[in-house]
């Protein structure tokens, strides 16, 4: 794991009492970052007791309490941490340093704060916390360095996991290259499948537990990769080892096996935080990033005329204006467009003449006149930056949008099945040709588009795109061609079929990254998360086509306002109860959130504002609106059995009064509809019983805080967790699945005892 310096919210909140972990670890997911919190929490509570002159008992017993409760949790945890080392002999070193030194530090901390029994803590005779406050600082101090390094030291037992998975992937892959028999290829295939579920897992939590937004984008590409292309490495193979003769089959399999190999390595570089032969990654800069940061510069010259150069911002700006050329030499940007562009490039060099003119001269004299002029020059300059945006961003989802429409019906696609069918290689020839020009068009799309994604993770996913497009278009040559040479092999056909439904897939993925990057532009981001996870189109929703999308007239929405703004109003509510959770990361909390998040984007539907812009999008949004609602109520259920307080009941009523709003919330959705007065009415109805989840969250939400609260205090509310098990777990680990031991101690192992620490919060 490289180093760097500390920069996690849990660590760095200790600094305001000269607390901090070690500077030389860098806590990249979020699960060692929430494991810290509670502990930094408790020391800080500790650290900043206030001392008055007159101690109650009360407030005696309550820091001994905290201390001996800190003590006993870090016993727990290191006890955790040294069964970790017996099991890695090449982190034991390490990891029982670290060890010792935090049951050093979490000792003396029980000492110092032994003080319930003293009738005057403050004597010589015996060092306190209230004696040796430099003392209780410095144990804090080592306490949670020690602590980070145990949990970094077991987070890489989880990177070696998943190296491990994937050279076990890697691996069968080489075998599966080299078969040459059906026989042989299915009984290995069968435990390639099982690897790359396990790998799947592995990494899907990975994904879910990191920080970085851009690594987290990443890696939800490469993985998007490795799943479409199992099932093409089986079909490809296939037809491989049924014409082990044709060429193009043989390209065909050899573009699948290489594409894997790529996603398998660039996991492992996320996951390890490495590049091959030491070298950094440089993405290419964006017109919208580097539009930003232009003028974050121009803007800050109204605080400090002397902070950067003039060469520096026209070194910016042509920068930009290089960017600009992949429109305007773009053989697919309209005539129009590639004018304006070049007229607000000319002019942005004019505005940052005229602003380096009065800038130079404010540096020699600040006068008001001066001032203000330069206010203007900055406005200016401002204002035209912003219209090259626009104008950019205008070009590039106007041509996406008028691409993906072109390229709906799939026509090319089709024709190669047919002609491939048909054994036609002069048509099939003829139409591969097109799809190359298709390809070329939708690759310019995407490397536009990344121009005025607005976001890094946006900015990979369309990356991500502009690859797949590349990639996939000759590989559906290829199987197109070996179809044409073998017409009436099912095989073949299959294989085809296969890769086609792939370039669908990615055109389908096109329109709700064009959306997401519509919806960042115009700002509707930052009112409010919006759950961005519509239905797509397809199998699973066979009546789609059959239902026309309408939107609401001015009428509709006049009538429907008070719903939609009494849905407004719970949303605020709900977002209320779920921010005074100290656990933003609970499984109850993250489901209230999204569920809020989607009721909101349906009260913008009644106003005509937000993502969803018609009655379909609104019925979609509501189905899985129910289908979160369901699963929020499975997650009640289960927190409902550490319960034995006389909540319970009640607990159990609301979850079941939640399950069967939402069926009935879901039942209205996908009921078929034909006329106006008809889809208002459906309209009117899902609003309506989503408000009425909405209301039964907003009494949720207070009892489940309760029940966690009650715990906490200390009223035992939660039945207690089983404490030690690693030994009996350890035993039959080694009897039976002696290859899975690394999994039985890990993040979510000593997650749960650094948790346990919270157990007192200063009044």
């Amino acid at each position: 794991m490289a180093t760097s310096p500390c920069s996690s919210s849990g660590v760095s909140s200790s600094s305001s009492s000269g607390l901090g972990a070690d500077a030389g670890l860098e806590i990249r997911t979020r699960s060692v970052e929430q494991t810290l919190v509670p502990l930094v929490s408790q020391i800080t509570t500790l650290i900043n007791h206030k001392d008055k002159p007159k101690r109650s008992d009360k407030t005696l017993q309550a820091i001994q309490r905290v201390g001996q409760a800190v003590n006993l949790a870090v016993g727990r945890f290191v006890t955790v941490g040294e069964a970790i080392a017996n099991e890695n002999h090449e982190l034991k070193e390490e990891m029982s340093v670290a060890c010792i030194e935090a049951r050093r530090a979490g000792e003396t901390i029980a000492q110092l704060t032994d003080v319930a029994s003293l009738d005057h803590p403050e004597s010589d005779s015996h060092i306190t916390i209230f004696t040796d406050k430099t003392g209780v600082v410095k144990a804090a101090r080592l306490l949670l360095s020690s602590v980070t390094k145990v949990l970094v030291l077991a987070d890489r037992i989880v990177i070696k996991q998943i190296i491990t998975s994937r050279n076990k992937v890697l691996a069968t892959m080489e075998q599966l290259e080299k078969v040459s028999s059906f026989q042989e290829f299915v009984q290995i295939f069968s435990q390639f499948g099982n690897e790359m579920v396990e790998f799947a897992h592995l990494t899907g939590d990975r994904q879910n537990d990191l920080k970085d937004e851009k690594k987290k984008a990443r890696m939800a590409a490469s993985r998007a990769v490795l799943e479409k292309c199992t099932m093409m490495l089986l079909t490809a193979s296939k037809t491989c080892l049924r014409h082990p003769d044709c060429e193009s089959a043989r390209i065909n399999k050899d573009g699948v096996f290489h594409r894997m190999r790529l996603a398998l390595e660039q996991v492992i570089e996320i996951v390890t935080d490495s590049r091959p032969n030491g070298e950094n990654e440089m993405a290419p800069i964006s017109i919208y990033s580097g539009i930003k940061e232009f003028k974050n510069k121009v803007e800050g010259l109204r605080e400090n005329l002397y902070f950067l150069s003039k060469e520096n911002l026209s070194t910016m700006l042509e920068v930009i204006l290089e960017h600009t050329e992949d429109f305007t030499d773009s053989a697919y940007t309209s005539h129009e467009h590639r004018e304006h562009i070049l007229e607000l490039s000319k002019q942005a060099k004019m505005e940052l003449e005229q602003l380096v003119s009065v800038w130079m001269q404010a540096q020699n004299q600040k006068t008001k006149d001066v001032m203000e002029d330069l206010e203007v020059a900055i406005l200016k300059t401002c204002q035209c930056m912003n219209e090259l945006k626009r104008e950019v961003h205008s070009a590039a989802t106007s041509l996406a949008a008028d691409l993906l429409k072109y390229h709906t019906d799939h026509m090319v696609l089709k024709a190669l099945k047919i002609t491939g069918v048909e054994g036609n290689l002069e048509a099939v020839a003829e139409y591969t040709c097109k799809l190359s020009e298709q390809k070329e068009q939708l690759v310019e799309m995407c490397r536009l588009l990344r121009h005025v994604s607005g976001t890094e993770p946006l900015e990979i996913t369309c990356i991500h795109a502009e690859d797949t497009f590349q990639v996939t278009g000759p590989q559906i040559i290829s199987a197109a061609e070996t179809l044409a040479l073998h017409p009436s092999s099912k095989i073949a056909k299959e294989n085809l079929d296969v890769f086609c439904e792939a370039w669908e897939s990615q055109l389908s993925d096109m329109s709700m990254l064009l959306r997401e990057i519509n919806d960042v532009f115009e700002g509707r981001r930052g009112e409010k998360r919006v759950y961005l996870s519509l239905p797509r189109p397809g199998k699973h929703n066979a009546n789609l086509k059959a239902l026309k999308p309408v939107k609401l007239d001015t009428e509709e929405q006049a009538k429907i306002a008070k719903l939609g703004l009494e849905l407004h109003l719970l949303t605020s509510d709900v977002d209320s109860e779920t921010e005074k959770w100290e656990d933003q990361e609970n499984e109850i909390v993250q489901y209230g959130q999204g569920m809020s998040s989607m009721a909101y984007s349906m009260y913008l539907f009644t106003r005509g504002e937000g993502l969803l812009k018609t009655t379909q999008d609104l019925f979609h949004q509501a189905e899985i609106f129910a289908t979160e609602g369901t699963k929020l109520a499975s997650a009640l259920h289960t927190f409902s059995d550490q319960v034995h307080d006389d909540d319970k009941p009640l607990l159990l009523l609301e979850a079941e009064k939640l399950i069967s709003m939402c069926k009935q919330l879901q039942i209205t959705a996908k009921a078929s509809v034909q006329g106006k007065s008809a889809t208002f009415t459906k309209v009117d109805a899902c609003i309506l019983k989503t408000r009425n989840v909405m209301t039964l969250l907003c009494q949720l939400l207070p009892l489940c805080c309760k029940l966690l609260r009650k715990n906490k205090a200390g009223n035992g509310c939660l039945k207690p967790a089983p404490l030690w098990r690693e030994e009996r777990i350890r035993t039959s680990t080694k009897v039976h699945t002696p290859e899975r031991r690394p999994e039985t101690f890990g993040i979510k192992s000593l997650e749960n005892h650094v948790t346990n620490m919270t157990f007192l919060e200063s009044k």
